[in-house]
């Protein structure tokens, strides 16, 4: 009895050990060498962004978001800027300008504006951040200044990728069925950079035009009462679809098929 209870055991740590090199091996922490920034191409995309408050609600809350991605040279540094234009249904709500390396894709500039908060930049090769045009500085006493600072300097410490940016992120994935990448994402002038799970939970298939069937990759991220999904092409690996639960209620990013 003494001898089985020794091989169950040894068989028991044995499985564990596996489970644990699997969950390892399924899992793929996210660095520069990781990311094919050849999927990026030149261009305009727009997403059509809406809400449901409830599954078979009407659809509420419209927004068109136009993201323009060129090929540049910034401050000698082969590059990639987007440029966002977000607009509701009676005026421009967001613009962003965003510079990164077309290697890494490490952020080297952000300048954003919201029609809410204003105006903020960040240079991450300066390394200084300005909010509404006034450079932030280790002499601030606002609270609010004082996280925004401390987050941009952590981000200075690590590689980062731009949260902002995830739709241009996404496509430079190694996509493989079942592997969850940790993303070390960071919103310059909001929290301090955070490790982000987005797991491949399988594959679906989006209709387009004229019944053309598109194979797409599954990429869901779940945190407290939050859940997402993001349709992702398979052959060109842009983002086709978001689909996002919360609270019982839905927002959608839908792409465009053209552009005018």
């Amino acid at each position: 009895m003494k001898n089985f209870c020794t091989i169950a055991l040894l068989g028991i740590l044995a499985t564990s050990a596996q489970n644990v090199t699997a969950q390892k091996k399924d899992t793929v922490i996210i660095d520069a060498n990781k990311l094919s920034t050849s999927y990026l191409k030149p261009g305009m995309n727009r997403y059509l962004v809406y809400f449901k408050m409830g599954k078979d609600s009407t659809r509420s809350r419209y927004q068109l978001w136009s993201r323009k991605v060129d090929f540049i040279s910034y401050q000698n540094r082969d590059a990639i800027s987007i440029t966002q234009e977000w607009e509701d249904n009676q005026s421009i709500i967001h613009k962003v300008y965003s510079v990164c390396d077309r290697k890494t894709f490490a952020p080297l500039f952000h300048e954003s504006w919201w029609s809410t908060r204003g105006s903020s930049k960040a240079d991450f090769i300066s390394k200084q951040f300005y909010l509404r045009d006034t450079l932030l500085t280790a002499n601030d006493t606002a609270k609010a200044k004082q996280n925004i600072l401390q987050a941009f300097n952590a981000a200075q410490n690590q590689y980062v990728l731009n949260w902002h940016l995830d739709l241009e992120t996404f496509p430079l994935l190694p996509f493989k069925d079942g592997v969850t990448f940790m993303i070390n994402y960071y919103d310059p002038g909001f929290s301090a950079p955070q490790q982000v799970a987005y797991t491949v939970a399988g594959s679906a298939q989006l209709e387009g035009y004229d019944n053309q069937k598109i194979d797409c990759w599954l990429l869901t991220h779940s945190s407290p009462g939050n859940n997402e999904t993001f349709w992702i092409s398979k052959k060109t690996h842009e983002v086709l679809k978001l689909e996002q639960e919360f609270g019982g209620r839905y927002r959608y990013k839908i792409k465009l098929g053209y552009s005018i």
